[in-house]
This record gives C-alpha cells, sequence and structure tokens, in this order.
C-alpha cells in the first residue's frame, strides 16, 4: 500500500514539473488559442450530386487556425460521427508534445465514436503556413484546414508588408463514398478509382459538368501585393498552380521563410504548403484571369487528368468608365504538361533557405548515423481467403526498403512510452535494401515485397543523413515524403542511381531548403539530413494516400535525452484508447 501511495506521489509530481514547464513555456512565449473541432456529417453538393461528407463544425474545407510563433494552441475534437477519426497539424514540430501529433496508431489511437480528445502544443521557431488533417484511412479527403502562423508582434515579414492574405487550399472531391472505396480497393488489390473533380477551396470550378457556379473566385485591386497561402491537400496528386497573366514570387515553403525567386507556375505535392507573393497590374485590364490546377503526374496508374480552376477579377474602381455588366475575357494559363518532370526538378532546386542571420540554416555537418532506403511499388501475396484479382492471388504493394509497413492496434508511441513494445514493433527496420540492383533499370525477377512493424531508434541529438531513391518496379514514380516532427534539410538530389562516392560531394551544405514533405523524383533520389532532437515516435509516409495505403511508410523512434527537456513528458489522462 505504501509504495503504491508513493508511486502516485512520484507521478503527480512528475505531471505538476511537466504542466508548470508547459505553463512557463507559454506565459513566456505567447498566448494560448482555443478551438472546438466537432466532427460531424454535413450534406454537400458538388458536381450536381450531393452527399453526406465528414467535415469540422459542418464547414468544408474546415476552419482556420491562427496562431502566432510562439503560441499554445488547443484543439478540442469531439467526434460525433461513426468513424474512428484522428487529427494531424500537419508541419508543426510537436517538441516534446507527441502526443498531440495525430497519426492513428503511431502517436495515438484513434478517438472514437461519442469520444473526445485535447490536442495541446506550443508552436516553436515556426512561422508561415502550414495545414491540419484527418490522419486515418482516408478521410482527409474532406478532413482539413489551413494553419497560419504569424510572426511574434512586432516582427515583420522578411519581404513587402502584403496588402491582404488569402489561404488557396487545393483538393479532390469523389462523387462515391472514399471510405468504401478504399476498402474494396485493398480487398480486391487493385488501385482505387482516381477522384472526379480537383477543387480550390472545395470548389471544382467552370471545367467541370455542372459546376460552373461551384467556382472560387478571388477579387484584387490594381498595384497591389497580395500573400496567397497555397497548401495541397490533395490526396493523390501533385499539382501544377498558375493564374493567367501573372506571375509569382515564392517565399517560403513549409513554413520556413525562402531566398524570394519569381516563376509562373508552382509545383506543390501534397502536404506541402507553399506562400507566393503576387502583385497585380497596375491598370485596370478588360480581362479576367483563370487560376488554375492540374496534376502532375509520372506513374504507370490511371490518374485525374482534369484541371481545377477558379476566376481572379480586379475590382472595377466606382469612377470607372467601364460599363458593369459588361464580360471580359477569360485568359488562361499554360501549365506544363503533366509528366514534366524536367520542370518539377528545376522547381524543387530553386527553393533554397533564407539562410540569414535571423533566419540560420542549421544544417548538420557532423553525420552520426547514414541511411539508404528505397520507396517504390511491388507485389505482394494475399491471403488464401482473400480474393486478390493479381497473379497468382498478388495484390500491389509499397514498401520502403523491400519492407510493407503493417499497422499495429496500439500506438507506437505508446509502446515505447511504457516499454511495452513486444507483439508491436521490432526495431529491425532494414538500414539499406536488403538486396541490392539496379533501381532504376529494369525491374528484378522477385518484385515481391516482405511486410512487418520496424522502425528504426535513434538516440536523442542522432545526426542523420538519409537518402530516398525512387526504384522503376511496377513504374518510376515520384513519392512525395512526408516526415512527421521533424523539419529537414534536402541537400542534394538527381536522377538514376544515386552515386554514394560522387554524389556527396555535390551536396548543398550552405541554404538547402528546409523542408517536411519532398518529392523523391521519379527515377532519381533525394538526400536530406535532420537532427533527432525530439523524443517520440514519429512517422514517414508517403503523402499520395493511396500509397500509404498500400504500406509505403515507416516509424522513427527517438530516445529521451538526459536532461528534463530532453525527454517526452507522459501522456494526457484523455488519450484515446485501443
Amino acid at each position: 500500500m505504501g509504495s503504491r501511495f508513493f508511486s502516485h506521489l512520484i507521478i503527480l509530481f512528475i505531471s505538476f514539473l511537466v504542466f508548470a514547464d508547459y505553463s512557463a513555456l507559454a506565459k513566456h512565449q505567447g498566448a494560448t488559442r482555443h478551438y472546438k473541432f466537432d466532427i460531424k456529417m454535413q450534406n454537400v453538393t458538388r458536381l450536381c450530386q450531393t452527399k453526406s461528407i465528414v467535415t469540422v463544425n459542418g464547414q468544408f474545407p474546415g476552419p482556420q487556425i491562427t496562431a502566432r510563433e510562439g503560441d499554445r494552441v488547443v484543439v478540442k475534437v469531439v467526434n460525433h460521427v461513426q468513424y474512428n477519426i484522428s487529427i494531424h497539424w500537419h508541419g508543426v514540430r510537436q517538441l516534446r508534445s507527441g502526443w498531440a501529433d495525430g497519426p492513428a496508431y503511431v502517436t495515438q489511437c484513434p478517438i472514437q465514436t461519442g469520444q473526445s480528445y485535447v490536442y495541446n502544443f506550443t508552436i516553436v521557431g515556426q512561422r508561415g503556413t502550414l495545414f491540419w488533417h484527418a490522419h486515418i484511412s482516408w478521410l482527409r479527403v474532406t478532413l482539413y484546414g489551413p494553419i497560419v502562423i504569424l510572426p511574434k508582434k512586432g516582427v515583420p515579414y522578411p519581404f513587402p508588408q502584403p496588402y491582404k492574405e488569402v489561404p488557396i487550399i487545393l483538393g479532390e472531391w469523389w462523387k462515391t463514398d472514399t471510405e468504401t472505396l478504399i476498402t474494396q480497393a485493398l480487398q480486391t488489390g487493385l488501385a482505387p478509382n482516381v477522384s472526379d473533380a480537383f477543387t480550390v477551396n472545395g470548389l471544382p470550378g467552370p471545367f467541370y459538368n455542372c459546376s460552373a457556379k461551384d467556382t472560387f473566385k478571388l477579387k484584387v485591386k490594381p498595384g497591389t501585393t497580395y500573400l496567397l497561402r497555397l497548401i495541397n491537400a490533395a490526396l493523390n496528386d501533385e499539382l501544377f498552380f498558375s493564374i493567367a497573366g501573372h506571375h509569382f514570387t515564392v517565399v517560403e515553403a513549409d513554413a520556413v521563410y525562402t531566398k524570394p525567386f519569381q516563376t509562373n507556375t508552382v509545383l506543390i505535392t501534397p502536404g506541402q504548403t507553399t506562400n507566393v507573393l503576387l502583385r497585380t497590374r497596375h491598370h485596370f485590364p478588360n480581362a479576367s484571369f483563370l487560376i488554375a490546377a492540374r496534376p502532375y503526374a509520372t506513374g504507370p496508374a490511371a490518374f485525374d487528368n482534369t484541371t481545377t480552376s477558379g476566376i481572379l477579377e480586379y475590382h472595377q474602381p466606382s469612377s470607372s468608365t467601364h460599363k458593369k455588366g459588361v464580360k471580359f475575357p477569360l485568359l488562361k494559363p499554360s501549365l506544363p504538361i503533366f509528366n514534366d518532370t524536367s520542370f518539377a526538378a528545376n522547381f524543387s532546386r530553386k527553393i533554397r533557405s533564407l539562410a540569414s542571420p535571423k533566419f540560420p540554416a542549421n544544417v548538420p555537418k557532423k553525420i552520426d548515423r547514414k541511411f539508404f532506403f528505397t520507396v517504390g511499388l511491388g507485389i505482394m501475396s494475399c491471403s488464401k481467403n482473400q480474393n486478390c484479382q493479381g497473379p497468382n492471388n498478388t495484390r500491389v504493394a509499397a514498401a520502403v526498403n523491400n519492407v510493407s509497413f503493417v499497422q499495429p492496434n496500439i500506438a507506437l508511441l505508446q509502446a515505447h512510452f511504457f516499454n511495452k513494445t513486444k507483439g508491436v514493433y521490432t526495431t529491425d527496420f532494414p538500414a539499406n535494401p536488403p538486396i541490392k540492383f539496379n533501381y532504376t533499370g529494369p525491374p528484378p525477377s522477385n518484385i515481391m515485397v516482405s511486410s512487418g512493424t520496424k522502425v528504426v531508434v535513434l538516440p536523442f541529438n542522432t545526426s542523420v543523413e538519409l537518402v530516398m531513391q525512387d526504384t522503376s518496379i511496377l513504374g518510376a514514380e515520384s513519392h512525395p515524403l512526408h516526415l512527421h516532427g521533424f523539419n529537414f534539410f534536402v541537400v542534394g538530389q538527381g536522377f538514376g542511381n544515386f552515386d554514394p562516392k560522387n554524389d556527396p560531394g555535390k551536396f548543398n551544405l550552405v541554404d538547402p531548403a528546409e523542408r517536411n514533405t519532398v518529392g523523391v523524383p521519379a527515377g532519381g533520389w533525394v538526400a536530406i539530413r535532420f537532427l533527432a532532437d525530439n523524443p517520440g515516435a514519429w512517422f514517414m509516409h508517403c503523402h499520395l494516400e493511396v500509397h500509404t495505403s498500400w504500406g509505403l511508410k515507416m516509424a522513427w523512434i527517438v530516445q529521451d535525452g538526459k536532461g528534463r527537456k530532453q525527454k517526452l513528458p507522459p501522456p494526457p489522462k484523455d488519450l484515446p484508447k485501443c
């Protein structure tokens, strides 16, 4: 009895220290922002068809989270729908707040019907645009919204102050129920049907049947600067984005300021965000301008090759001699062709960290651990009681280093924190491909992949270099890889097979892009570096949702450091149970 009482006292004391630590952090750095997310069904009509979708507070897209750097964000999520729910705050570092990261069965069990969970985290050292989305099954198709992180009060942007800021979220729309769609696809082993439309802020635009009235319109003033906060929340497509007759100045990517550069077209993968300055024309033009987005697609599978669009219109001055009601011509932009990998590579190379005294690029120079991961597709045998439609009862699978990740039934972070990992995961994820082959050449004779719940364990403060290599198995394809819990530096990229002797000498260690999501080039490789300074369990996966469903994912376990500020606090009392 006495030992149990003593144990309870210790737990209470630790909880008090953690609360005091967080309270001091919030008091010192910023305000606390409270939000409530009621997950509920809502009837929404698109393409002349009404269906019931999962929403936050009945809104589609969902509500905007606004905070300043240093603020504490508290979001109570209440689940009123039949599906299990979890919410991920995409790109937020979650320093020592891994319990709030959100991916189901990685950092938490999902929120069950009728239950709630309070996500509590502080935004440290970040400013710009991120977004939130569901992180279970395919529910993020309608559960998403922007996160706007403003600089601390009195701190200006490192670029001209815009007249207005406009979030633009690119998404996808299916007429059918997407939960049924992916369930059937996983049962048959074949690819699910592609979307029926892309959307701009939830609206498909005039190029789709029965959709002219569902068109996003942006009204602007002549000679004015606007900050467009671009977010790709699409499930399965990288997208080109452009506005006819205008160019952009890219100033931020994934909530990190960049060296400004001009472009007529932005490439943005699912999971990425990009802030651009749009300078409008000085005089009122006799035209309207199409806002357009369509896919960049490299794989062998079918894809939605349609174009979503909105309209940029100039405010007509009250003193204008233009007749009201006169229809101006609609100018259209010229977008790259759907498989323009050269444009994709050149665009990504242009993104560089600002690397200024105020915003340094702290690229790890001394590397403790080096990893080489292949990412791509393959096939896997189905169980005897499953009728898969691939050869010899096989299905399409996706893998990292030939391991197709199997989702556990208990959250990895809980298993790690309470040291109950047996039967949940193993720590033998391979640091290199188990079999070497010509990764971008003819596929090997055996394209079967293995499966398991395997992780990599890293001591606190390990500096990591990771090369991710696309494979040509079932066709070379670009893969947008997202790492939870960290920003990383994109120090190199190239086509063909990575050359460990010559390619590292070309790495950019001065001002590489700092991101949370990066496209592994189709038929090529990308090299990233990051410092494992955040204890917890951190998901890494392809942000093409179909590839995640097929197993292109893995996890890193970062161990606690020595001091209290290097350790993950205990879970909150309302952490959902499996």
